[in-house]
């Protein structure tokens, strides 16, 4: 099997004529692109404003943790006894497949401030790993569920022009994947570095819950507001 990063077209929806704001958002280990479609009209958010919807197929490649199974995945995961071992350069592979995705948003005519990265489990540690580096001002970061790699490395490598974007991250109080106590630590780290962040918790495991939509449907909402072009 071709594990190259050669990828399918993403999935792009719209929710109203001539959008104001773009959402890149990456889906979870194993799943694919169509795994958050159906997530856009529950946002509701036609009537307030029209966004652009981009969802992506992460490559196929091996996968440690799940016995070396051939899935969708941004990046391989092992167990040590050390806790997760995340592999480093298909992070940096990803990250350079989300930098052209951001760049094709830019031809689209969306401003770099306009676009919104997110992502579900390695899909929000994705957004975060290239949104908190990204060299170019972003309208926000959202991570649901996610894992955060290398945490003090990017706690480092925050560009400035990022340092202050709206963070949004949820976690869920049962997740069994994710444990909710390594979620808890990465957030202290990030809101001691001083960083915009938003933080949300669930009575849920590794998914996303009701109450959880309608909350980043009113963060969206409120973090592109009155920046029009």
């Amino acid at each position: 099997m071709d594990n190259s990063p050669r990828e399918e077209p993403a999935i792009e929806r719209q929710t109203g004529q001539q959008p104001t704001a773009s959402v890149i958002w990456l889906h979870g280990l194993g799943a694919d692109g169509h795994d958050f479609e159906n997530l856009v009209p529950q946002l509701h958010l036609t009537a307030s404003r029209a966004f652009r919807f981009v969802f992506p197929h992460a490559p196929y490649r091996p996968v440690t943790i799940n016995g070396g199974y051939v899935m969708r995945a941004w990046y391989d995961i092992a167990m040590s006894e050390s806790g997760f071992e995340q592999n480093i350069g298909h992070i940096h592979e990803s990250e350079e497949l989300l930098l052209g995705l951001i760049d094709n948003e830019i031809r689209h005519g969306f401003a770099s401030e306009r676009i919104v990265l997110a992502g579900f489990s390695q899909g929000g540690a994705i957004a975060l790993h290239t949104g908190l580096r990204y060299p170019n001002r972003l309208a926000g970061i959202l991570s649901l569920s996610a894992p955060v790699p290398n945490l003090e490395n990017l706690m480092a490598e925050i560009h400035p022009a990022n340092f202050t974007v709206p963070v949004f991250m949820a976690h869920g109080t049962d997740d069994q994947m994710i444990p909710y106590e390594m979620a808890q630590q990465a957030r202290a780290r990030m809101q001691a570095q001083g960083l915009n962040l938003e933080w949300h918790s669930y009575a849920m495991g590794h998914s996303v819950a009701p109450d959880e939509i309608q909350d980043i449907a009113r963060w969206l909402a409120r973090i592109t507001e009155n920046k029009d072009e």
